[in-house]
């Protein structure tokens, strides 16, 4: 597998080549196929981009990390106060971010809906960058991380759901240390599977 990422990078060859490739290999050894070429050409793109956003998201978060300014703890929990609320078999999170300020969300292990209640923010993620403004809400995927840029004050709500209501147990559930968690990587697969 090295030999072939090392290709991949030093020599990629183009999309017609691996079209000419692909339809060869196929009629050599009498394959056939559950996608066409453009699917699987479509799906390898979309998980080389996720994978180079997660590579210089893990760079930017070590840089951050080793700022003596980039503020966490007892100071972060001070400028964006947290309010936890728990209902049958959810947890409900709320967060507050001031105006101006610019955050750097933990990675997400499972899916669930967010809602942002009050303000503009803008917010990056792999797919690119979005204004949101309130109300609004969407439907956070396993590994999303996002850089978020609040432009008003914000209040930001997330439901995840659990039968815990130990705010560390839940933080294991629902957040992952980095993009080598098991439950993250299982996107790339997912990703695969819808498109078969």
């Amino acid at each position: 597998m090295n030999e072939i990422e090392e290709q991949i990078k030093n020599n990629p060859i183009t999309k017609q080549q691996a079209k000419e490739q692909f339809e060869e290999k196929t009629k050599e050894l009498g394959l056939k196929h559950a996608f066409t070429f453009e699917e699987a050409w479509d799906i390898g793109k979309e998980l080389q981009r996720k994978k180079h956003y997660r590579v210089k998201m893990e760079e930017l978060s070590n840089k951050l990390h080793e700022n003596p300014n980039f503020i966490t703890g007892d100071l972060l929990q001070q400028l964006n106060p947290l309010k936890h609320t728990f209902a049958d078999g959810c947890y409900i999170r709320e967060i507050y971010n001031p105006a101006g300020q610019i955050l750097l969300t933990k990675i997400h292990k499972k899916k669930h809906p967010f809602f942002l209640m009050e303000g503009e923010m803008l917010v990056l993620t792999d797919k690119g960058v979005e204004t949101l403004v309130a109300p609004h809400y969407g439907v956070t995927e396993p590994g999303t991380q996002r850089i978020i840029y609040s432009k008003t004050d914000c209040k930001f709500v997330t439901v995840h759901a659990t039968e815990s209501t130990d705010i560390e147990e839940i933080e294991k559930e629902v957040i992952a240390d980095n993009y080598k968690d098991p439950e993250i990587t299982l996107d790339h697969i997912n990703l695969i599977k819808q498109n078969i």
